[in-house]
């Protein structure tokens, strides 16, 4: 059985028409971008189907865009897959995608910091005191001899991003970035300017990420599904209460990407699946860590090569847990505070049987559980929180889970704004 990672693609991998197949095909890529249509307040889909490159372009709309994208193709793997990964981790922006997909971040929540993510990024872009550059073709040592030299007390040059052991990005201020890239052409090297881009991951984006704390800081942060690879460590996330300042600290410092494959391939990751549009790492992938298989969902002839390499996988997988079997685990594995022994046996005890019996008969006809079911699960799920006296923080936790879990995410919207 493959070991299977997700990666998430940051900025440059955006394109008009990007996920517009999926949005054509499959009726949970085409919510998702209405759930972001309406978070947003504009319309997102013709945006990316049908705007010009120009305005996706833009850093404000660039971030909500691929996002969205990305979370639109991790759900239509689930659904029509349905294979967990181990581990996930996301290139830049594609952090806020992978945590998304392992449930820690809400999909809401995500989109409107991305979305002032990038209106703060807009901001240091157009002040224009600070570039990027990638370079190919040059050893690490080469490169940071050269931001050493240029850099001095008042003006700073850095690698920011460390993709693979034949590429890099510097930023830093933008006299600096123009002379580094002088003296890497005449070293035989390639450089590509990315002209109008702030200098991310760089210590001249700390008036973006002051701004940015605030709007970290009002989410709501839930346990990992799977372990999330943080861009700052090369490791994951050890607790979700951590999120909002890793994320701080994310846009200040370099995106440690050859140190993310390398512990993918020491953890035995055998299939890298890139959730976005583009083929970007996947080829940083081939370039890390050949040994590892990876493909693009984006890409047609990926997802169909990748629907082959895991049909017997997806064949031998025990069947994804359905609302009311994750109820009944919830039910017996949060605490008790309630020590009524009349209470509980009529407000858990009676309840868990009926989920239990709910259960029983969808086995007996083979059956999936019908919406109407579903609410009725959770409602009894309710009562068995309150009974036992089960923080209401606690209970939208468990909630958000169940039903992201589940994929169920539109259908039992109406349940999820009644918590």
């Amino acid at each position: 059985m493959e070991r299977i990672a997700f990666l998430f693609t940051g900025q440059g991998a955006q394109y008009v028409g990007m996920a517009q197949s999926l949005y054509d095909e499959y009726i949970i890529a085409k919510q998702t971008f209405e759930e972001a249509n309406d978070v947003l307040g504009f319309n997102l889909a013709k945006l990316c189907f049908e705007g010009t490159l120009g305005k996706l372009s833009k850093t404000e709309n660039t971030q909500p865009a691929l996002l969205t994208a990305s979370i639109a193709a991790y759900r239509v793997y689930m659904q029509e897959i349905g294979i967990a990964p181990l581990f996930c981790a996301g290139h830049s922006l594609g952090e806020y995608s992978a945590l998304v997909s392992a449930g820690a971040v809400k999909f809401s929540d995500a989109l409107r910091i991305v979305r002032q993510r990038g209106l703060f990024t807009k901001e240091i872009a157009d002040a224009k005191t600070g570039g990027m550059t990638l370079i190919d073709g040059i050893d690490r040592t080469g490169i940071e001899e050269i931001c050493r030299r240029l850099s001095n007390s008042d003006k700073i040059l850095m690698i920011n991003c460390y993709n693979s052991p034949e590429q890099y990005a510097i930023a830093g201020h933008q006299e600096l970035v123009d002379q580094a890239g002088k003296e890497i052409m005449g070293m035989n090297a390639q450089i590509t300017p990315l002209f109008g881009s702030a200098p991310f991951h760089t210590p001249l984006m700390r008036p973006a990420a002051d701004k940015l704390k605030p709007e970290l800081e009002k989410c709501t942060y839930y346990p990992f599904k799977w372990p999330v690879i943080t861009n700052v460590t090369g490791k994951p996330y050890k607790e979700p209460e951590k999120i909002a300042d890793t994320l701080i600290q994310q846009f200040i410092s370099p995106v440690q990407w050859q140190s993310t494959m390398q512990y993918l391939k020491n953890k035995g990751i055998t299939v890298a699946i890139e959730m976005g549009p583009k083929n970007i790492l996947t080829n940083l992938v081939k370039e890390n860590t050949p040994e590892i298989k990876t493909f693009c969902f984006g890409s047609k002839e990926d997802k169909r090569q990748l629907f082959e390499l895991l049909s017997e996988d997806t064949k031998s997988r025990k069947d994804i847990s359905n609302v009311i079997t994750k109820s009944m685990a919830a039910a017996v594995a949060t605490p008790n505070a309630n020590f009524n022994d009349e209470e509980y046996q009529k407000g858990v005890a009676e309840q868990y049987k009926k989920l239990q019996q709910m259960q029983q008969q969808l086995d007996e006809d083979h059956a999936q559980p019908t919406v109407e079911q579903m609410l009725e699960a959770l409602e009894i799920l309710k009562t068995i929180f309150k009974t036992k006296k089960l923080p209401e923080r606690e209970q939208r936790e468990w909630f958000y889970q169940i039903i992201d879990e589940t994929g169920m995410y539109y259908t039992l919207g109406d349940f999820r704004m009644s918590e």
